[in-house]
């Protein structure tokens, strides 16, 4: 701490001498031309100390300085890769290269000049001016490469992405993972909306949300646990094909695969059901997939793991069957509950039918599903906003998608029978008020728009963090969330 304290105080120093030359170390603007991996690119093949004739404008972080007396050379960093500059006293003159010796690696600094190659074979701009665009006071760690703590890493981005740029790659995939599958749903049809984050109440999905309040209405207000229910509202009011990348909140546990503030892409077609549905997130999936990587194939913390249609299906009950060694059809509450018992399995909030299979599911299935697999028909208890399996009212049509032994979608044919919802709804209340803190709650809004009438629907909702996870092989959703939620550094260092 002391030498950081140290280099921090010669950087305060040489920024009081730059101003006292008039030059202003926080500039307003620069005329960059090209990017560094343009350069290196297109110069690629210019002979050992020849020169072209194109002039090029760069700028970037300073991450390598080496002066020797009357010539320096310097890689800079800009958001595509490092570029060399190299300086000379005899070309810039000694009042200017006077100022490189109050630079510093993190300082960003702009160069023109034209493009040569070295004796060494590499391509270098051959500085004629150059300018100071911002002082940097604080040095860039030494060793980052070699830090374990990677929550320091989390907290502090910024430095992250500077000394480790190949984390920018992660980015710029999740970015292209995104724009594919927006590509996809506008190419059959769909039309992207915006619903709003701040909801009167909350509603779309089993969580514990975040509370504000309106103080221009005197009024509590939550942060959106899910889009669902205003997407269904559009359907309601005419539109057949509407998606959405909304960012949504919630107030529960932060772990591996959670983060309380994430992404989700939510899409609602009319007319459809969910064995539509499952087809639509397995186009979806193997299109963006293949879009970004160029095949269907990904490797994920050393598994292979391939997207290509169609996947694995498999219902509730015999993926129970198949792994657990027990027919839920035929077990009564008692013994589902003397099995849980016999696992070791708890279940918060009370013993539910519903939630001791997904329970079961947790324990003895989701370990099966690396490959994409398809998990249909849900016990009625868990999904109050999915519509009754035909044949079979015991279960709903939902299915989740897994990969990697983790769930990244939850979809179902959408209920759109306002007396059974409000009936569902009630019970969900009755949860709530027993202690459920994830129950559902009751949005007259919303039943009024089902007595207009939706028509049939299906519904998918594909968790966009996990998706990019995979795509970009990082082991915890905060490796591609760039801001991931941390504790506050006082509250971490007690």
């Amino acid at each position: 701490m002391e030498k950081e304290s140290q280099l921090a105080k010669a950087r305060r120093n040489k920024l009081e001498e730059i101003r006292k030359i008039g030059i202003n170390p926080y500039t307003y603007s620069y005329g960059q031309t090209h990017h560094a991996e343009e350069i290196n690119k297109k110069y690629a093949k210019l002979k050992k100390e020849e020169k072209a004739k194109d002039k090029v404008s760069v700028a970037g972080r300073i991450m390598q300085l080496r002066e020797m007396g009357k010539v320096t050379f310097m890689h800079i960093q800009d958001q595509t890769e490092k570029v060399q500059l190299y300086f000379r006293e005899n070309d810039l003159g000694k009042e200017k290269y006077k100022l490189i010796k109050l630079l510093d690696i993190g300082d960003i600094l702009g160069a023109k000049g034209a493009v040569f190659k070295t004796k060494k074979g590499e391509v270098t701009v051959y500085v004629a001016d150059f300018e100071l665009l911002t002082k940097s006071l604080l040095p860039l760690p030494e060793k980052w490469h070699g830090l374990k703590d990677t929550e320091l890493r989390y907290r502090q981005r910024y430095v992250d992405l500077v000394v480790n740029p190949e984390i920018r790659e992660v980015f710029l995939t999740r970015d292209l993972l995104i724009e594919n599958m927006r590509e996809f749903m506008k190419k059959r049809g769909y039309i992207e909306v915006s619903t709003p984050i701040l909801q009167p109440i909350y509603g779309g999905a089993g969580a514990r949300p975040f509370e504000s309040r309106l103080n221009a209405l005197n009024m509590k207000v939550y942060m959106r646990i899910s889009d669902e229910m205003y997407l269904k509202r559009l359907i309601v009011g005419g539109f057949e094909k509407v998606f959405e990348f909304s960012v949504d909140f919630r107030n529960e546990g932060i772990d591996r695969t959670h983060n309380p503030e994430f992404t989700l892409f939510e899409a609602m077609t009319a007319y459809t059901d969910y064995e539509d549905g499952m087809r639509l997130v397995e186009e979806l999936t193997e299109y963006a997939i293949k879009k970004v990587k160029g095949t269907t194939k990904i490797r994920y913390l050393g598994k292979e793991i391939d997207f290509k249609t169609p996947w694995k299906r498999i219902s509730v009950r015999d993926a129970i069957k198949k792994y657990a060694g027990v027919d839920i059809e035929k077990m009564s509450d008692d013994e589902l509950g003397d099995m849980l018992i016999k696992n070791n399995i708890k279940l918060e909030g009370g013993f539910n039918r519903g939630n001791a299979v997904l329970a079961l599911i947790e324990e003895f299935c989701e370990k099966h599903f690396v490959q994409p697999t398809i998990l249909y028909d849900y016990p009625v208890e868990t999904s109050p906003l999915a519509k009754p399996k035909r044949g079979n009212p015991r279960y709903v049509e939902r299915f989740e998608h897994y990969i990697n032994c983790f769930e990244v979608g939850n979809h179902y044919s959408e209920l759109n029978d306002p007396d059974i919802l409000i009936e569902n709804w009630r019970k969900q209340e009755e949860a709530l008020k027993k202690g459920d803190a994830t129950a559902q709650r009751m949005d007259e809004d919303f039943i009024r728009a089902l007595k207009v009438g939706m028509p049939p629907t299906c519904g998918i909702g594909i968790g966009v963090d996990r998706m990019a996870m995979l795509l970009t092989d990082q082991p915890s959703i905060r490796d591609v969330i760039l801001f991931p939620f941390m504790k506050p550094e006082e509250e971490r260092k007690g």
